[in-house]
């Protein structure tokens, strides 16, 4: 099934109603784990098992042995399709480039076993990237109370206390599909001090690497379910034995990973695997490039080198060789290379402006991608549109009673698209403005304001 347009609001907080729809799933509000049980979120959606409650599942991911023997259900999986708005130079027109992504989600108690996992790692993990020195090199996936905003700035602030200096950055081809079996193994048995995974841990492990999963729209089709009214769909989708008389025999729906390398993404443990993966390249990254006298920052698949001035060729060749080491490879198309220098009248100034985590660094100015404004754009003169026909179709049924028409709602338009809202993009875009002291991106979002007015009274 392909679910469009649906990346998840920032707050993110909905019902634990369990009829969501395919577009939901990455927008379930989870409830928060208590202190005491971090590990533990309610989640709304359906799945093959029915919800579990604190007490069941901690009986059974506190024991080993349970673990071990658990048979662990196939992932339900879409394809996430999404928009990039790139903006057509020399004009104020976009375009549309459409991405899909392939996101799967664990079943009920299947999710409650990675998350508890995911803890225990977690602080094996934690303690071993601020033994090698990586605490401010490794960003993503991290308890940091941080955003890509501290991370950006953080990295932009390396480059003008560098000044004259040669920015590499590089994307990893396919990063969760490419994660190799055996090295993943071998790194998770070492962060806990094994030869060997102990037979809980090698289930966990086989579960997200030989992973099963089905597709929702076949699931739903075979079970006689509506893709456009998710009400229809109960808490657990099929009992235990129609899945395996339906769903696993009848139809064959079910689909296993067999080859060597890829892991599900959208598990709540599959980010932190591709951290434990990466270890001894950042280790050996990270120790090259201090060696040298520059910064090395990796945030998920994307690395950001800050180098002494050089001409870069033999640095990149280092990294080349180092990610092959892990049966990766780097997009040639998405790296970006950009050298840093002084201008008689003092001032820094890049080769050309550097892309990273959603902005743009010149050298001085600090500001938002154009695709990222321009998708603003794109969103706002929608919702504008649809607000003002839901108006016209609501004033024609007034004046048909007999009452007078109303003005469009002002309120719920600037919760979503002014700084007046709590988080949305221009909201995000003042906070950003405030933390790079950027008075560029002050006057990117001002415009903005001038826009939605201007839409809102057209």
């Amino acid at each position: 099934m392909v679910v469009k347009d649906c990346w998840p609001n920032p707050e993110g907080h909905q019902s634990d109603r369990h009829h969501q729809s395919p577009s939901g799933l990455l927008e379930i509000g989870l409830r928060m784990g208590t202190p005491r049980h971090p590990w533990f979120r309610r989640r709304g959606y359906s799945h093959f098992d029915q919800p579990v409650g604190l007490r069941q599942a901690s009986r059974i991911v506190k024991d080993p042995h349970q673990v071990s023997q658990h048979s662990f259900y196939p992932f339900v999986e879409f394809t996430l399709q999404t928009f990039k708005v790139k903006q057509i130079p020399g004009t104020e027109k976009v375009r549309r480039v459409e991405k899909k992504r392939q996101i799967a989600y664990a079943s009920h108690l299947d999710s409650h076993i990675y998350s508890y996992y995911r803890m225990r790692l977690s602080k094996l993990y934690d303690a071993e990237v601020l033994r090698s020195g990586l605490d401010e090199c490794v960003l993503a996936f991290r308890a940091l109370d941080k955003s890509n905003i501290d991370f950006a700035a953080s990295a932009f602030e390396a480059i003008r206390k560098q000044g004259e200096c040669y920015v590499l950055a590089l994307d990893i081809t396919g990063f969760f599909d490419n994660l190799d079996h055996n090295i993943l193994k071998r790194l998770w048995a070492r962060l806990l001090g094994a030869t060997s995974l102990p037979e809980d841990h090698y289930a966990v492990f086989k579960s997200l690497t030989k992973y099963a999963k089905v597709e929702l729209e076949a699931l739903y089709k075979v079970l006689g379910y509506s893709l456009n009214n998710n009400r229809t769909v109960p808490s657990r989708i099929c009992s235990a034995d129609e899945f395996r008389r339906v769903v696993r025999s009848g139809h064959n729906l079910v689909n296993v990973n067999r080859g060597s390398k890829g892991i599900p993404q959208g598990s709540p443990l599959s980010a932190l695997l591709s951290n434990m993966y990466m270890l001894d390249f950042d280790i050996v990254l990270n120790g090259y490039i201090k060696g040298l006298g520059g910064n090395y920052y990796r945030y998920c698949d994307d690395i950001l080198v800050v180098l002494p001035p050089t001409d870069g060729v033999e640095e990149e060749r280092f990294i080349l060789a180092e990610i092959s080491k892990l049966k990766l490879q780097i997009q040639p198309a998405k790296t970006d290379r950009v050298r840093f220098s002084y201008t008689i009248a003092g001032d820094l100034v890049g080769s050309k402006a550097l892309q990273y985590l959603g902005f743009l660094f010149d050298g001085k100015n600090i500001i938002l991608r154009s695709a990222s404004l321009a998708r603003y754009l794109q969103k706002m003169r929608r919702g504008v549109r649809v607000a003002k026909a839901t108006m016209e179709k609501r004033n024609r049924a007034r004046v048909a009673r007999g009452e007078l028409p109303q003005a469009i709602f002002k309120k719920t338009l600037y919760k979503r698209y002014s700084h007046l809202g709590r988080r949305n993009f221009l909201n995000y875009g003042y906070r950003a403005a405030e933390k790079m002291r950027s008075d560029a991106i002050r006057k990117q979002l001002g415009r903005l304001w001038k826009r939605l007015q201007g839409e809102i009274e057209t």
